[in-house]
């Protein structure tokens, strides 16, 4: 294992276990661990990253660089972010790929932080929707695998990461791309978690979607869970 292996899993179990400000229990007054000892990144927010119910799972830094969020802190993150604000990010980073699992997103600007245990899936769930445009960069899961792209109208596709490789040639960066699935389209931004796509409408293929058995016994579409915190880390490939 490498030492930036140990350094990362050493991280996210000292996470995983300890919590962050509002998850404590009613004995503590504060985290147990402290999140400012984390590495400190610094960037300006470009837009909000959603999941396919319109919850923010993450942000999307005007250098590139993606930070998961915990969708939990949606309501919370709304109010304290915005994009064009500068923010400090205290996260886990990945070695090769512009990518943070973020402990804490701190506005420059007024001091307001966000902060909570990290973690999430992302299910199927949302209206049905479709969009299209041209792909500008790929979007990654916090070990590094794609599982979606940015389109150049702000659009976030999302596909699971098996399909994103399959599909690789059609999300290639400046290709265009028609997509119909699930998701929304509200003030925060556009997403779909796409069930078809192609270059145009007339030229669609299916996009499987992983199944699961939920806790009523039945089989369930949902995508693979990547949740930065209490979710497997990023990796550094």
């Amino acid at each position: 294992m490498t030492k930036f292996k140990t350094a990362l899993s050493a991280g996210c179990l000292l996470l995983a276990s300890a919590g962050f400000a509002g998850a404590q229990p009613a004995a503590q007054s504060g985290p147990t661990y402290d999140p400012a000892q984390l590495p400190s990144s610094k960037g300006v927010v470009s837009q909000y990253l959603l999941s396919p119910r319109g919850d923010i799972e993450g942000l999307l830094l005007a250098d590139g660089t993606e930070v998961h969020i915990n969708p939990m802190l949606s309501t919370e993150m709304a109010f304290t972010v915005k994009p064009g604000d500068s923010v400090t990010i205290r996260g886990l980073k990945a070695k090769n790929t512009p990518m943070i699992a973020a402990a804490t997103v701190t506005n420059d600007a007024s001091g307001a932080t966000v902060a909570g245990r990290m973690g999430h899936g992302m299910h199927e769930r949302g209206a049905n929707i479709e969009a299209e445009g041209t792909v500008k960069a790929a979007l990654h899961e916090p070990r590094g695998e794609i599982n979606g792209v940015l389109l150049d109208n702000g659009t976030v596709v999302r596909l699971p990461p098996a399909e994103a490789k399959k599909f690789a040639a059609q999300l290639a960066i400046g290709q265009p791309v028609y997509v119909r699935g699930m998701g929304v389209s509200s003030p925060l931004g556009k997403v779909v978690l796409a069930r078809q796509i192609g270059a145009d409408r007339t030229k669609l293929a299916d996009v499987a979607m992983p199944r699961m058995h939920g806790p009523d016994g039945k089989m369930h579409g949902m995508m693979r869970g990547h949740g930065p915190m209490g979710g497997k880390p990023p990796s550094d490939d």
